[in-house]
């Protein structure tokens, strides 16, 4: 892209004020969520999942931000505040936390348009030209500056964010968007149990990501409308979308054709999918490089020790072996295998964990076997612990087993 392009669109980004979707309860993740929601459920070994679509925000230029927040959202606010509180508004940026506060209601958000419904006053007081309405709860790499040019370009009041799927992938999961030959939306149907296909391929399907532009007068005057509609669920796959297709120009856009070899995009809604997502960061060549310096994560993260590992012998040698294991941790006469360690997880001697995410501060005892595993944060494994290899017999223990044989331990459950 040359450099009259680069600063057109950071022209764009700065009259951007975009607003994060983060009071997602997660209740496909059962009990992992039960004390969080889910964009602050920890993510490839030191990061939340609220941190990819900021990231995303602070490297594409836009630098105001709202994170919209209702479900059991302490972790999620304390998170927030200590490593995304250090914007300056007077340098023209800022990153606010948006709780549910009835400014214009007397209910909690009760969909996503009536969230961005309810801080409406504070859309009008930052007066952008275009307000990016962002998920909080998916692991993605994007930059929104060639999204917000094609919106511009194309003449459009919404454009949304899609991309190809899977039909079964898709069923019942995603919103689905049918568009005409110049990529203008004709039809939107929120999780259908039957998608309609691409043309070219009935295997796919196109699929909104959550991630939409507006015109802020014409997303003011909707927000409005749909407000006083007492039919309406407030919510803009259901009800904004559908609603503005036939009369506004809304359109699509395609982020694969546009990120080419970068379009990484994860939906980590289920145990299983969570579980395959971090597992593919532990690959020699991951899809989503978490090692890129022109495309940095940002997290808040304490100042911790370097990871340790410790009794050289052969029955027990203290390794880990393609795995990502963060600061804090001690591996200590044991062996970690295609695994993810957060910070501060220790291993204790002769233990074996396999294909498991670890999340901080978990502590693995002796002679303990974990297999495709989610241990949870704080919990601690009492010695000689198999967990993984019966199935039948981690049921009984109280542990939950996923559909794909993922095994999830919380501290409640031991």
């Amino acid at each position: 892209m040359d450099k009259v392009n680069n600063r057109y669109i950071s022209n764009l980004t700065r009259d951007t004020y975009a607003l994060v979707l983060a009071g997602g309860r997660g209740s496909r993740l059962h009990e992992l969520t039960n004390w969080r929601a889910k964009p602050a459920l920890y993510f490839g070994g030191k990061f939340r999942i609220i941190d990819f679509p900021l990231s995303n925000c602070i490297n594409s230029g836009i630098r105001n931000v709202g994170v919209l927040t209702q479900y059991k959202s302490h972790s999620l606010i304390r998170h927030l505040v200590r490593g995304w509180g250090h914007f300056k508004k007077e340098l023209g940026e800022s990153i606010e936390i948006l709780p549910a506060s009835q400014r214009f209601s007397e209910d909690w958000y009760q969909g996503t348009a009536d969230a961005v419904y309810q801080n409406i006053d504070i859309i009008k007081t930052e007066l952008p030209k275009y307000v990016m309405i962002l998920s909080g709860d998916h692991i993605y790499r994007m930059d929104y500056g060639p999204m917000l040019a094609q919106h511009v370009e194309s003449g459009a009041k919404m454009t949304v964010s899609c991309m190809s799927v899977p039909v079964e992938q898709a069923r019942g999961a995603f919103g689905v968007i049918g568009v005409d030959g110049n990529n203008q939306v004709t039809g939107f149907i929120e999780k259908p149990s039957e998608p309609e296909t691409l043309p070219h391929d009935p295997s796919q399907c196109l699929a909104s990501m959550g991630n939409y532009v507006f015109d802020t007068e014409f997303l003011i005057e909707q927000l409005e409308q749909d407000s006083q509609n007492p039919g309406s669920d407030h919510d803009f796959g259901k009800d904004i979308i559908p609603s503005i297709i036939d009369n506004h120009k809304v359109c699509a856009f395609d982020f694969k054709k546009s990120a080419k070899n970068h379009s990484y995009w994860r939906d980590v809604g289920t145990l299983d999918s969570y579980w395959e997502a971090n597992m593919e960061l532990v690959s020699p060549v991951p899809e989503l490089n978490l090692y890129d310096k022109r495309w940095p994560i940002w997290t808040y993260q304490e100042q911790l020790p370097p990871a340790k590992f410790v009794w050289e012998h052969e029955s027990s040698p203290g390794e880990a072996l393609n795995s990502l294991v963060s600061g804090g941790c001690i591996i200590s006469g044991a062996s970690v295998k295609q695994s993810i360690c957060f910070s501060n997880v220790t291993v204790k001697s002769a233990s074996v964990v396999t294909e498991s995410v670890l999340l901080p501060e978990v502590e693995i005892g002796k002679n303990c076997i974990i297999k495709k595993a989610i241990i949870d944060r704080g919990c601690t494994i009492p010695d000689g612990t198999i967990i993984g290899e019966n199935h039948e017999k981690d049921i009984e223990r109280g542990f939950r087993v996923s559909e794909n044989g993922v095994v999830l331990v919380t501290s409640e459950m031991l």
